[in-house]
């Protein structure tokens, strides 16, 4: 029996993706003027440069924020300033720099 609850309980376990298990979707802007530490958000836009080793600016248009993104997290295939993508990630604040997003993973959109 407790085999049989662990087996139907298991697919409920995947669903969870980070602290609130909540996605959304805000503006770069939206961001920046309401940054919540460690919430996780998707964003889709542009890297418009590397900024060092696995930092780079992104932009959707209605702002520009610095992104961690790891050479893992990263497709395959290059991806330029001309390539839209979608990022989904959490969300970092510090005292003395404005807010980041640190990725977890990255997609070209068609």
């Amino acid at each position: 029996m407790a085999i049989l609850i662990s087996a139907v309980a298991a697919p409920s376990w995947a669903q969870f993706t980070g602290q609130g298990a909540q996605v959304l979707t805000p503006t770069v802007a939206e961001i920046l003027a309401k940054p919540v530490d460690g919430q996780m958000v998707r964003v889709q836009g542009h890297l418009l440069s590397k900024i060092r080793s696995e930092t780079y600016m992104f932009s959707d248009g209605t702002g520009e924020i610095v992104m961690e993104i790891d050479d893992d997290d990263f497709p395959k295939q290059p991806i330029t300033e001309k390539d839209k993508i979608e990022v989904v990630g959490e969300v970092d604040t510090g005292l003395r720099r404005p807010p980041e997003i640190e990725a977890e993973s990255v997609r070209v959109l068609p």
